[in-house]
Protein backbone atom coordinates (compact mmCIF):
# COMPACT_ATOMS: atom_id res chain seq x y z
CA UNK A 1 0.00 0.00 0.00
CA UNK A 2 2.73 2.45 1.00
CA UNK A 3 4.72 1.73 -2.16
CA UNK A 4 1.64 2.36 -4.29
CA UNK A 5 0.93 5.62 -2.49
CA UNK A 6 4.59 6.62 -2.83
CA UNK A 7 4.11 6.43 -6.60
CA UNK A 8 1.05 8.67 -6.28
CA UNK A 9 3.02 11.19 -4.19
CA UNK A 10 5.77 11.25 -6.80
CA UNK A 11 3.13 11.85 -9.49
CA UNK A 12 1.53 14.68 -7.45
CA UNK A 13 4.84 16.49 -7.02
CA UNK A 14 6.08 15.91 -10.57
CA UNK A 15 2.81 16.94 -12.24
CA UNK A 16 2.39 20.17 -10.28
CA UNK A 17 6.11 20.92 -10.61
CA UNK A 18 6.08 20.62 -14.40
CA UNK A 19 2.80 22.53 -14.79
CA UNK A 20 3.87 25.40 -12.52
CA UNK A 21 7.31 25.62 -14.09
CA UNK A 22 5.82 25.81 -17.59
CA UNK A 23 3.11 28.35 -16.71
CA UNK A 24 5.48 30.87 -15.09
CA UNK A 25 6.52 32.57 -18.38
CA UNK A 26 2.80 33.33 -18.96
CA UNK A 27 2.61 34.76 -15.45
CA UNK A 28 5.60 36.92 -16.33
CA UNK A 29 3.77 38.31 -19.37
CA UNK A 30 0.64 39.06 -17.29
CA UNK A 31 2.75 40.82 -14.63
CA UNK A 32 4.32 43.09 -17.24
CA UNK A 33 0.91 43.78 -18.79
CA UNK A 34 -0.82 44.84 -15.55
CA UNK A 35 2.20 46.61 -14.05
CA UNK A 36 2.98 44.15 -11.25
CA UNK A 37 6.69 45.02 -11.37
CA UNK A 38 9.15 45.36 -8.48
CA UNK A 39 11.15 48.49 -9.30
CA UNK A 40 14.09 49.04 -6.88
CA UNK A 41 13.49 52.47 -5.35
CA UNK A 42 15.73 52.35 -2.28
CA UNK A 43 18.87 50.64 -0.95
CA UNK A 44 16.73 48.12 0.97
CA UNK A 45 16.23 46.21 -2.30
CA UNK A 46 18.99 43.72 -3.16
CA UNK A 47 18.20 43.67 -6.90
CA UNK A 48 19.09 46.52 -9.26
CA UNK A 49 16.62 46.12 -12.12
CA UNK A 50 12.81 45.89 -12.45
CA UNK A 51 11.51 42.31 -12.03
CA UNK A 52 7.92 41.03 -12.46
CA UNK A 53 6.37 40.00 -9.15
CA UNK A 54 3.32 37.91 -9.89
CA UNK A 55 4.76 34.48 -9.11
CA UNK A 56 1.96 33.90 -6.61
CA UNK A 57 -0.55 33.65 -9.45
CA UNK A 58 1.49 30.85 -11.04
CA UNK A 59 1.87 29.01 -7.71
CA UNK A 60 -1.89 29.28 -7.16
CA UNK A 61 -2.54 27.99 -10.69
CA UNK A 62 -0.26 25.00 -9.97
CA UNK A 63 -2.10 24.42 -6.70
CA UNK A 64 -5.49 24.45 -8.46
CA UNK A 65 -4.21 22.13 -11.19
CA UNK A 66 -2.94 19.69 -8.58
CA UNK A 67 -6.23 19.84 -6.69
CA UNK A 68 -8.26 19.12 -9.83
CA UNK A 69 -6.15 16.01 -10.50
CA UNK A 70 -5.58 14.68 -6.99
CA UNK A 71 -7.86 16.50 -4.53
CA UNK A 72 -11.09 15.29 -2.99
CA UNK A 73 -13.98 17.68 -2.53
CA UNK A 74 -14.91 18.47 1.09
CA UNK A 75 -16.05 21.44 3.18
CA UNK A 76 -12.51 21.81 4.55
CA UNK A 77 -11.06 21.85 1.03
CA UNK A 78 -13.72 24.33 -0.09
CA UNK A 79 -12.71 26.67 2.73
CA UNK A 80 -9.05 26.35 1.71
CA UNK A 81 -9.90 27.18 -1.91
CA UNK A 82 -11.97 30.23 -0.90
CA UNK A 83 -9.41 31.45 1.64
CA UNK A 84 -6.54 30.98 -0.81
CA UNK A 85 -8.44 32.90 -3.51
CA UNK A 86 -8.93 35.82 -1.10
CA UNK A 87 -5.20 35.81 -0.22
CA UNK A 88 -4.22 35.73 -3.89
CA UNK A 89 -6.61 38.52 -4.93
CA UNK A 90 -5.50 40.86 -2.14
CA UNK A 91 -1.90 39.97 -2.96
CA UNK A 92 -2.30 40.75 -6.67
CA UNK A 93 -3.85 44.12 -5.83
CA UNK A 94 -0.86 44.83 -3.58
CA UNK A 95 1.57 43.70 -6.29
CA UNK A 96 0.01 46.17 -8.74
CA UNK A 97 -0.26 49.07 -6.29
CA UNK A 98 0.98 48.76 -2.72
CA UNK A 99 -1.91 48.52 -0.28
CA UNK A 100 -1.97 50.00 3.19
CA UNK A 101 -0.95 47.41 5.79
CA UNK A 102 -4.40 47.51 7.41
CA UNK A 103 -6.06 46.42 4.15
CA UNK A 104 -3.54 43.60 3.74
CA UNK A 105 -4.30 42.45 7.27
CA UNK A 106 -8.05 42.69 6.59
CA UNK A 107 -7.70 40.36 3.59
CA UNK A 108 -5.67 37.88 5.63
CA UNK A 109 -8.22 38.06 8.45
CA UNK A 110 -11.12 37.30 6.10
CA UNK A 111 -9.20 34.37 4.57
CA UNK A 112 -8.22 32.95 7.97
CA UNK A 113 -11.81 33.35 9.25
CA UNK A 114 -13.07 31.36 6.25
CA UNK A 115 -10.78 28.49 7.25
CA UNK A 116 -11.87 28.64 10.88
CA UNK A 117 -15.61 29.35 10.71
CA UNK A 118 -16.57 27.65 7.45
CA UNK A 119 -13.92 24.92 7.23
CA UNK A 120 -13.92 24.29 11.00
CA UNK A 121 -10.16 23.71 10.91
CA UNK A 122 -9.37 24.52 14.53
CA UNK A 123 -6.68 24.13 17.17
CA UNK A 124 -9.11 23.01 19.88
CA UNK A 125 -6.87 21.62 22.62
CA UNK A 126 -3.30 20.96 23.69
CA UNK A 127 -2.02 18.31 26.09
CA UNK A 128 0.76 19.56 28.38
CA UNK A 129 2.47 17.14 30.81
CA UNK A 130 -0.56 14.83 30.75
CA UNK A 131 -3.08 17.65 31.25
CA UNK A 132 -5.37 18.57 28.37
CA UNK A 133 -6.12 22.27 27.93
CA UNK A 134 -9.35 22.77 26.00
CA UNK A 135 -9.57 26.20 24.35
CA UNK A 136 -13.36 26.21 23.97
CA UNK A 137 -14.58 29.40 22.26
CA UNK A 138 -11.00 30.74 22.34
CA UNK A 139 -10.08 28.11 19.73
CA UNK A 140 -11.43 30.47 17.07
CA UNK A 141 -9.22 33.55 17.76
CA UNK A 142 -6.22 31.34 18.64
CA UNK A 143 -6.45 29.51 15.31
CA UNK A 144 -6.94 32.74 13.35
CA UNK A 145 -3.90 34.24 15.08
CA UNK A 146 -1.87 31.11 14.25
CA UNK A 147 -2.77 31.30 10.54
CA UNK A 148 -2.02 35.04 10.41
CA UNK A 149 1.34 34.42 12.09
CA UNK A 150 2.37 31.72 9.58
CA UNK A 151 1.19 33.89 6.67
CA UNK A 152 3.31 36.82 7.73
CA UNK A 153 6.54 35.07 8.77
CA UNK A 154 6.89 33.76 5.20
CA UNK A 155 5.80 37.08 3.72
CA UNK A 156 8.29 39.08 5.77
CA UNK A 157 11.30 36.88 5.00
CA UNK A 158 10.80 37.25 1.24
CA UNK A 159 13.76 39.55 0.60
CA UNK A 160 16.30 37.56 -1.45
CA UNK A 161 15.92 35.49 -4.61
CA UNK A 162 14.57 32.03 -3.82
CA UNK A 163 14.30 32.53 -0.06
CA UNK A 164 10.57 32.31 0.71
CA UNK A 165 9.88 29.67 -1.95
CA UNK A 166 12.87 27.57 -0.86
CA UNK A 167 11.98 27.69 2.84
CA UNK A 168 8.35 26.87 2.03
CA UNK A 169 9.45 23.92 -0.13
CA UNK A 170 11.62 22.60 2.72
CA UNK A 171 8.62 22.90 5.06
CA UNK A 172 6.27 21.01 2.71
CA UNK A 173 8.83 18.26 2.13
CA UNK A 174 9.50 17.83 5.85
CA UNK A 175 5.82 17.71 6.81
CA UNK A 176 5.21 15.32 3.91
CA UNK A 177 7.94 12.93 5.10
CA UNK A 178 6.64 12.97 8.68
CA UNK A 179 3.02 12.46 7.62
CA UNK A 180 3.92 9.62 5.23
CA UNK A 181 5.97 7.64 7.75
CA UNK A 182 3.32 8.17 10.43
CA UNK A 183 0.84 6.49 8.09
CA UNK A 184 -1.33 9.54 7.43
CA UNK A 185 -1.71 8.66 3.74
CA UNK A 186 -4.71 9.65 1.62
CA UNK A 187 -5.50 12.60 3.89
CA UNK A 188 -6.18 16.21 2.98
CA UNK A 189 -3.01 17.20 4.83
CA UNK A 190 -0.66 15.03 2.78
CA UNK A 191 -2.40 15.81 -0.53
CA UNK A 192 -2.21 19.55 0.10
CA UNK A 193 1.42 19.24 1.25
CA UNK A 194 2.72 17.49 -1.86
CA UNK A 195 0.67 19.60 -4.28
CA UNK A 196 2.19 22.72 -2.71
CA UNK A 197 5.67 21.16 -2.78
CA UNK A 198 5.40 20.66 -6.54
CA UNK A 199 3.98 24.15 -7.10
CA UNK A 200 6.60 26.01 -5.03
CA UNK A 201 9.46 23.94 -6.46
CA UNK A 202 8.19 24.72 -9.96
CA UNK A 203 8.22 28.42 -9.11
CA UNK A 204 11.68 28.13 -7.53
CA UNK A 205 13.08 27.22 -10.95
CA UNK A 206 12.30 30.81 -11.99
CA UNK A 207 12.85 32.44 -8.60
CA UNK A 208 16.29 31.14 -7.57
CA UNK A 209 19.18 33.56 -8.08
CA UNK A 210 19.27 35.32 -10.48
CA UNK A 211 15.46 35.52 -10.26
CA UNK A 212 13.42 36.09 -13.40
CA UNK A 213 10.23 36.39 -11.37
CA UNK A 214 9.35 37.30 -7.78
CA UNK A 215 6.63 35.70 -5.65
CA UNK A 216 5.22 39.11 -4.76
CA UNK A 217 2.84 39.66 -1.86
CA UNK A 218 0.42 37.23 -3.48
CA UNK A 219 2.96 34.40 -3.55
CA UNK A 220 4.68 34.86 -0.19
CA UNK A 221 1.36 35.34 1.64
CA UNK A 222 -0.16 32.31 -0.11
CA UNK A 223 2.79 30.09 0.79
CA UNK A 224 2.62 31.27 4.40
CA UNK A 225 -1.15 30.79 4.48
CA UNK A 226 -0.87 27.16 3.33
CA UNK A 227 1.93 26.36 5.81
CA UNK A 228 -0.41 27.46 8.60
CA UNK A 229 -3.30 25.35 7.30
CA UNK A 230 -1.12 22.26 6.79
CA UNK A 231 0.23 22.62 10.33
CA UNK A 232 -3.31 22.71 11.70
CA UNK A 233 -4.48 19.76 9.60
CA UNK A 234 -1.66 17.55 10.85
CA UNK A 235 -1.22 18.63 14.45
CA UNK A 236 -4.49 19.97 15.87
CA UNK A 237 -5.61 18.58 19.20
CA UNK A 238 -2.33 16.80 19.98
CA UNK A 239 0.55 16.98 22.44
CA UNK A 240 2.16 20.39 22.92
CA UNK A 241 5.45 19.02 21.58
CA UNK A 242 3.76 17.86 18.38
CA UNK A 243 2.15 21.27 17.88
CA UNK A 244 5.59 22.86 18.01
CA UNK A 245 7.08 20.54 15.37
CA UNK A 246 5.78 22.51 12.34
CA UNK A 247 6.68 25.75 14.13
CA UNK A 248 10.27 24.58 14.61
CA UNK A 249 10.51 23.63 10.93
CA UNK A 250 9.76 27.32 10.30
CA UNK A 251 12.21 28.43 13.00
CA UNK A 252 14.30 30.58 10.64
CA UNK A 253 11.49 32.85 9.37
CA UNK A 254 9.78 32.90 12.78
CA UNK A 255 12.97 33.95 14.59
CA UNK A 256 13.79 36.48 11.87
CA UNK A 257 10.35 38.05 12.34
CA UNK A 258 10.70 38.02 16.15
CA UNK A 259 14.14 39.66 15.93
CA UNK A 260 12.72 42.32 13.59
CA UNK A 261 9.97 43.17 16.10
CA UNK A 262 12.46 43.40 18.99
CA UNK A 263 14.93 45.41 16.88
CA UNK A 264 12.33 47.95 15.82
CA UNK A 265 10.97 48.27 19.35
CA UNK A 266 14.50 48.99 20.66
CA UNK A 267 14.93 51.67 17.99
CA UNK A 268 11.48 53.10 18.71
CA UNK A 269 10.24 52.37 15.19
CA UNK A 270 6.90 50.90 14.09
CA UNK A 271 7.11 47.09 13.95
CA UNK A 272 5.80 47.09 10.36
CA UNK A 273 8.44 49.53 9.12
CA UNK A 274 10.84 47.80 6.71
CA UNK A 275 14.59 47.82 7.34
CA UNK A 276 17.84 46.22 6.15
CA UNK A 277 18.68 44.14 9.20
CA UNK A 278 16.97 40.82 8.48
CA UNK A 279 19.02 37.61 8.55
CA UNK A 280 19.66 37.70 4.81
CA UNK A 281 20.82 41.32 5.10
CA UNK A 282 23.22 40.32 7.90
CA UNK A 283 24.79 37.65 5.68
CA UNK A 284 25.00 40.04 2.74
CA UNK A 285 26.83 42.51 5.03
CA UNK A 286 29.38 39.73 5.67
CA UNK A 287 30.08 39.88 1.91
CA UNK A 288 28.31 36.65 1.06
CA UNK A 289 26.73 36.62 -2.38
CA UNK A 290 22.96 36.36 -2.76
CA UNK A 291 23.31 32.73 -3.82
CA UNK A 292 25.51 31.81 -0.82
CA UNK A 293 23.25 33.77 1.54
CA UNK A 294 20.20 31.80 0.45
CA UNK A 295 22.07 28.48 0.57
CA UNK A 296 23.29 29.20 4.13
CA UNK A 297 19.73 29.94 5.27
CA UNK A 298 18.51 26.80 3.46
CA UNK A 299 21.15 24.78 5.32
CA UNK A 300 20.07 26.12 8.72
CA UNK A 301 16.43 25.46 7.86
CA UNK A 302 17.21 21.91 6.68
CA UNK A 303 18.97 21.22 10.00
CA UNK A 304 15.82 22.30 11.86
CA UNK A 305 13.84 20.00 9.55
CA UNK A 306 16.19 17.07 10.22
CA UNK A 307 15.85 17.69 13.95
CA UNK A 308 12.06 17.67 13.57
CA UNK A 309 12.12 14.40 11.62
CA UNK A 310 14.44 12.80 14.18
CA UNK A 311 12.33 14.04 17.07
CA UNK A 312 9.05 12.85 15.54
CA UNK A 313 10.01 9.60 13.84
CA UNK A 314 13.28 8.29 15.28
CA UNK A 315 14.70 9.50 18.59
CA UNK A 316 13.17 12.39 20.53
CA UNK A 317 16.33 12.90 22.61
CA UNK A 318 18.55 13.05 19.52
CA UNK A 319 16.13 15.50 17.95
CA UNK A 320 16.22 17.68 21.07
CA UNK A 321 20.04 17.58 21.03
CA UNK A 322 20.09 18.91 17.46
CA UNK A 323 17.53 21.58 18.41
CA UNK A 324 19.81 22.71 21.27
CA UNK A 325 22.84 22.90 18.95
CA UNK A 326 20.81 24.99 16.51
CA UNK A 327 19.63 27.32 19.29
CA UNK A 328 23.29 27.86 20.28
CA UNK A 329 23.97 28.74 16.62
CA UNK A 330 21.07 31.21 16.70
CA UNK A 331 22.49 32.79 19.87
CA UNK A 332 25.87 33.15 18.14
CA UNK A 333 24.19 34.91 15.21
CA UNK A 334 22.39 37.28 17.60
CA UNK A 335 25.63 38.21 19.37
CA UNK A 336 27.77 38.59 16.25
CA UNK A 337 25.40 40.58 14.04
CA UNK A 338 23.13 43.60 14.37
CA UNK A 339 20.02 41.48 13.82
CA UNK A 340 18.72 42.73 17.18
CA UNK A 341 21.06 45.54 18.22
CA UNK A 342 24.17 47.21 16.78
CA UNK A 343 25.26 48.10 20.33
CA UNK A 344 25.18 44.44 21.31
CA UNK A 345 27.29 43.51 18.29
CA UNK A 346 29.83 46.25 19.12
CA UNK A 347 30.08 45.14 22.76
CA UNK A 348 30.71 41.53 21.73
CA UNK A 349 33.43 42.66 19.29
CA UNK A 350 35.13 44.69 22.05
CA UNK A 351 34.99 41.79 24.50
CA UNK A 352 36.43 39.37 21.92
CA UNK A 353 39.11 41.87 20.91
CA UNK A 354 40.10 42.43 24.55
CA UNK A 355 40.23 38.69 25.16
CA UNK A 356 42.52 38.13 22.17
CA UNK A 357 44.90 40.90 23.34
CA UNK A 358 45.16 39.45 26.83
CA UNK A 359 45.95 35.93 25.61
Amino acid sequence: MFNDYLDQIFLMVLTTFVFTSLIMPLTNIIANHIGAIDVPKDDRRVHNKPIPKLGGLGIFAGFLFGYMLFGVQSIQMNSILIGSFIIIMYGILDDIKTLDAKYELLGQLIAASTIVFYGQILLTEITVFGTTLEFGILAYPITIFFILGCTNVIRLIDGVDGLSSGISSIFYLTIGIIAFFQGRVQTLEITLTFIMLGATAGFLVHNFYPAKLFAGESGSAFMGFTTGIISLLGYKGTLLTSVFVPILILAVPILDTLFAIIRRKIKGKPIFEADKDHLHHQLLKKNYSQRKTVLIIYAINILFSIASILYTLKDAYLGMFVYIILLILVLWIILHTSIISEKMEDKVKKIESSYKKNR
